[in-house]
């Protein structure tokens, strides 16, 4: 398979914006930035460097956006702030360039702080911000996207364009196809028949920041929307950059069910039925992220996130080896796209 050409920061494109970025924020810090310092970043093509006024460090995003995606962003941080999430605090926009500078929370991320023994304790101190990040269904900019049938199709079809065609140049039989879009069929059905609540969307451990006290931030919500209700749990417990014993994730999914049925009078199920949405909802998800990553792969030139990939198709194997309506889809897992990525490796 032709590896497509890696893009390097030198890319002239790139270092203009750089160029650009730099000189936006020594006019608002009035301190001279001799370099910009890459941070952490995500499968967005967003880039994000740290900064200083000489007293205090920023973070400074490179978003490569709209001015209204940047407006839909500020909006969305007020909302979470205003309902008790902590999340940066935005001290300057360039709508026109979609640049941002924010306050710098640090880079002690939730993923560095967990292990077997203390993960049950950091993910239930998440459970009362998700319960929040659930109620802001609307901003100032007007009520928030929903993420319904046509997003969710979408996402799948990231799976089915840039995982099987693209990267693994898997060519679909007719009954390939059909098992295919029967999944794609009950993911949609599953998501839709849930209640619909303020969801994040990138809702995971590289996405929470720890603060001195212990206390949770978050980043990462460019994408928020209003989404079934599990979406956000199972993205934050079946993390697609960690995976932790299944005895540990159901403890925590049970927890969490029970902590959202005593603050939500709209989660009236049984846990039987929450648990096949959060399985699920976790399915999508996976599918998702592992067109995503090969997109990113792909299209943009990044290997970083191929690594990741054969994590999420073992979630999609576990999950669906539980539910005798997945054993075509297992089966063509195990046969067919599992043994063409370790070949493509």
């Amino acid at each position: 398979m032709t590896k497509p050409a890696i893009c390097e920061r030198g890319n002239s494109v790139e270092n203009k914006r750089e160029v650009q970025l730099q000189a936006w924020c020594e006019s608002v810090t009035g301190q001279a930035q001799q370099d910009l310092q890459p941070v952490f970043g995500d499968a967005r093509p967003w880039r994000y460097y740290r900064v200083t006024d000489g007293v205090r460090s920023f973070i400074a995003v490179d978003t490569q956006n709209t001015e209204q995606a940047l407006r839909n962003y500020s909006a969305v941080a007020d909302s979470y702030s205003q309902h008790g999430v902590f999340v940066p605090e935005l001290v300057a926009v360039h709508e026109q360039r979609g640049f941002m500078l924010m306050t710098d929370l640090g880079s002690s991320l939730l993923l560095s702080h967990l292990s077997e023994p203390t993960m049950v304790s950091w993910y239930s101190q998440v459970y009362p911000q998700l319960a929040k990040i659930m109620q802001v269904q609307m901003t100032e900019e007007g009520p928030l996207p929903t993420f319904a049938e046509r997003e969710l199709r979408a996402e799948l079809e990231l799976m089915e364009q840039w995982l099987l065609k693209e990267h693994l140049q898997l060519q679909l039989t007719a009954a390939e196809q059909a098992l295919w879009q029967d999944f794609c069929e009950r993911m949609v059905s599953n998501a839709l028949e849930q209640p619909q609540v303020g969801v994040h969307r990138k809702l995971h451990a590289r996405n929470i920041l720890v603060q001195g006290e212990g206390e949770l931030a978050f980043t990462g919500f460019h994408d928020a929307a209003v989404g079934p209700i599990t979406y956000d749990a199972v993205s934050l417990l079946r993390d697609c950059y960690v995976r932790w014993p299944q005895t540990k994730v159901q403890q925590l999914a049970d927890d969490c069910y029970l902590y959202l049925r005593q603050t939500r009078s709209d989660l009236n199920v049984d846990q039987a039925t929450w648990q096949r949405w959060f399985d699920w909802m976790g399915m999508q998800r996976h599918c998702y992220v592992s067109g995503l990553f090969a997109r990113r792969y792909e299209r943009d030139g990044n290997p970083g996130y191929l690594q990741d990939i054969p994590r999420n198709l073992a979630y999609l194997h576990d999950v669906a080896a539980i539910y005798a309506e997945f054993d075509d889809f297992r089966a063509f897992l195990v046969e067919r796209v599992m043994p063409a990525f370790a070949q493509s490796e």
